[in-house]
Formats: C-alpha cells, structure tokens, sequence
C-alpha cells in the first residue's frame, strides 16, 4: 500500500544532514518555517480565488459553471491526486518533492494571471492543484524529519498546522483586497515572491533521503477520471452531464476492482469495514460540503445581490474564518477529555443550526448581520474536524496512518468540490431559492452524519 510522509517519521535515531555552517536547531527552524510557508501558500489559494469569481468574469467572460471550473478545476486536482504524492515524497525525497512542487505551484500562478481567458485560466488552475497535492505531505514529512524529538515534533506540527489556519482566516480577505486595491491577476501573482521565498528557505533546510514506496497508477488514474466526470456532470448538466455521469460511473466501477486486486492499493476496500472510518469520512465530507459550499455562495452573495465590492465581501468572512484556529485547540482538547464523539456531536449539529439560521438571508439583510449569522457553521466546523481526525487515525493500524490521512484529507477537499458544483449549479438561476436550498442540503447532511455519529464507540 503507498504511505504518506506526512505522518509517518524517521526511524529512531535518524537524523538528516544539516546545512553546513549552521546549527541542527537552526537548520529546524529554517525548515519549519520554509514547510508553513508552503502549506499556508497552497491552502490560502483554496479560498482566495472565491471573493475575486464575479471580477474574473467580468474580465475574461464564462458564465456561473466558468466560475465552477476556476474554483474546482484546483480542488479536484489537489484531492484526486493527494491519494499517491505521499508515496512520491517518499520515492523522490521529501525535500526535493516539496522543491519541484513549490516551483511548479508558483510557475502555474504565473499562468493564472497572464491567462488570457477561461479556458487558460482553469488549465493553470489544474497544475496547481498537482503541485498542491504534492507539496502538501512533503511540507509536512520535512517537519517531522527536522524534529525527531516527539514533544518538539508535536509542537512544530501544531505550528504548522496553524499555519493553514491562519491562510483559511486570510484568504477570502486577501482576496477581496487584491482584487479590489489592484487586480483579480493579483491573488496570483502574490505567490510569486511567496513561492520563491519558500524555495530561498529550503535551499537552507537539510536535504530528506529518499525511500522505496509502490504507487497504485491505475487506482489513482480511475480516480481521476471518476471524479472528473462526475464534477463535470454536476457542474454541465444537460445531455454531456449525462455522459459525462456515465462515464464517471464506469471509471468507479472500474476504480472498486483495481483496488480489490491492488497488492498495494491507494484505497484499501478493507479501510470502510470500520464503522469509525466511515462515520469520520462522511463526517468530514460534510462538514467541507457546509463551509466551502457556503464561501462560494455568500462570495456572490455580497457581491451579486447585494452590490458590494470583492474587499467588503472578503471582510464579511472574516468573523467566521477568523475563529477557526482557536476553536480547533478547543477542539483538541475536548477531544482528549471526553473522547472525539462529545465535540463531533456538538460541531455537527451547531452547524446544522447555523446553515438554517442563514435560511432567513436575503437581499435586505444587512451586511454584518449575515457575517455574524455565518458564524455557527464555521465554529460547528472547526469543532468537528479535529476529533474527526483523532477518531479516524485511532480506527486503523499506525502502518496505514498516512494511507488513512491521505484517504480523509482527499474526501474532505473532493466533497468541497462537489459541493461547489452543486450550490453554483443552484444558483444559477434563481440565486436566493438556489441558496437556501444549498443551505437546507448541507443541513440535512450534517444531521445524518450527526446520527451517524450518536452510535460512534471510540476510546477515550
């Protein structure tokens, strides 16, 4: 089976070489900050992009599934392909996987805002979802790999991770400043400087050794094209939805039996014969259907009916983004006292409550009242995922760690693309019916998968 990187560490005793000249701390230092850097870049350009849709359209034209495709066209890339680059990490070496990564991310930025027109704009996108998805558990294996100590470890971990919530918190807010004080091109080209300031760092960070690692082609490339065809199919509709729905239910089929037969699949069939497994996927799904569903929503939202400008916009999300990171530490440590299933229990269902609280929006509502009605969902959100995660990681062997890391991780972001399909598709015509639909959907899922969680036995 492939494994991940990103959570597996050196064996005991192991240490990289450091950089000449400085000091093992500093060479940890410089290689945490250099992986954060990564990963808060890659998951600041998950969100960014939505404030900027309705300018993006009206420079380069396309239509809402236009605006689909730029939003899910990295989403999907990320998530298909997050299932084997662990495994690559591990072949190529963390380091110089996290390096081709970051250059190919910032390369493909480049792209984005010199694009021309949609088509162009949504072909850059994809590379850098393929560079995401790689940069991703590299970022996070050259930080385990720097911090051999287990108490360190954890502590950079947490930074690291932080730093992606600190990136969620800004990106709708940079987004809007961007695009309003300079140009949609900008929440682009800022990778730039970014990217290459990333690249400066490692060049000091230790070079990771590479490690031998089987990677599942078939079961990745029916993955793809499975859930490349079935978003196409929710986001076209009509007649080629229909084939392209068709298609996507052969690549699945097809997906199913290769990995029956995979020595070392990237999906292990056996994964889902645990009940914990399932109800921490679905649990996750839903909760990634609730906050990126609503972003892409409430982006038009303010813009499109409200007439307000993409930095106005971008400030609207920031209560709600701006809560994440401490309610994930409250999470955490809910999650140690009483076990995942308590503060799963209460995000999901404070969601649930905050997604039918948004249901009496309209035009008429004032601004920074639906900012603060979009406040419940993403706190019931962030009090979800990590004991979610913990509950996920304590249901499999630590041999299959980073498989089930990469198979959540993977379902989290696929699930956050659909839902982007679907609630643009909503909304396409009429936007204020198609949103309270989009918002009782997500609802109604968060509350089965809240059922679901009732019957959850974990160990505390």
């Amino acid at each position: 089976m492939s494994t991940n990187p990103a959570t597996e560490a050196p064996p005991p005793g192991t240490r990289l070489p450091s950089v000449p000249g400085r000091s093992p701390g500093q060479s940890a230092s410089l290689t945490l900050v250099a992986a954060l850097l990564g990963f808060a870049l890659i998951t600041l350009d998950a969100s960014v992009v939505n404030v900027a849709l309705p300018s993006i359209r009206a420079d380069l034209g396309g239509g809402m599934s236009g605006l689909q495709w730029v939003v899910d066209a990295y989403t999907l890339a990320f998530a298909a392909l997050m299932l084997s680059t662990g495994a690559f990490s591990d072949r190529v070496g963390a380091s110089r996987a996290y390096g081709i990564g970051i250059a190919v991310f910032t390369l493909a930025s480049v792209a984005c805002g010199l694009a021309p027109n949609l088509p162009v704009l949504v072909g850059a996108r994809v590379a850098q979802g393929v560079a995401a998805s790689v940069v991703l558990p590299a970022s996070l294996a050259l930080v385990r790999q720097a911090y051999p100590d287990a108490a360190r470890r954890a502590r950079a971990v947490s930074l690291w991770a932080a730093g992606g919530s600190v990136a969620v918190a800004l990106g709708p807010v940079a987004g809007g400043a961007l695009t309003t004080l300079w140009d949609w091109r900008g929440i682009f080209f800022i990778n730039v400087p970014l990217g290459a300031l990333a690249s400066a760092l490692l060049v000091r960070a230790p070079r990771s050794r590479p490690r031998p690692a089987p990677l599942d082609l078939p079961g990745q490339l029916t993955a793809v094209v499975a859930l490349a065809a079935l978003t196409f199919a929710v986001i076209e509709g009509g007649g080629t939805g229909l084939v392209a729905l068709a298609v996507a239910v052969v690549a699945g089929v097809l997906f199913v039996r290769v990995e029956a037969r995979q020595p070392h699949p990237v999906v292990p069939p056996g994964l889902f014969r645990s009940r914990q497994v399932t109800v921490a996927v679905a649990a996750g799904a839903a909760c990634s259907v609730a906050f990126y569903g609503v972003v892409f929503v409430f982006s038009l939202f303010f813009q499109q009916v409200q007439g307000r400008s993409p930095l106005y916009a971008g400030l609207m999300f920031l209560p709600m983004t701006g809560l994440i990171a401490v309610t994930n530490v409250v999470a955490g440590k809910l999650a140690g006292r009483f076990g995942p299933r308590l503060p799963m229990l209460l995000g999901q269902s404070l969601a649930a409550a905050g997604l039918l609280l948004l249901l009496v929006v309209g035009p008429a509502t004032r601004p920074w009242a639906v900012a603060l009605l979009l406040v419940p969902m993403a706190l019931g959100c962030a009090l979800t995922v990590p004991p979610l995660t913990a509950a996920m990681m304590d249901a499999v062997p630590s041999a299959r760690a980073g498989l089930a890391a990469g198979v959540l991780n993977s379902a989290r972001q696929v699930s956050g693309g659909l839902a982007v399909a679907a609630f643009g598709s909503l909304v396409a015509g009429d936007f204020e019916s198609g949103m309270r639909v989009s918002l009782a959907l997500s609802a109604g899922l968060l509350a089965l998968t809240a059922a679901a969680t009732v019957g959850l036995r974990t160990p505390r």
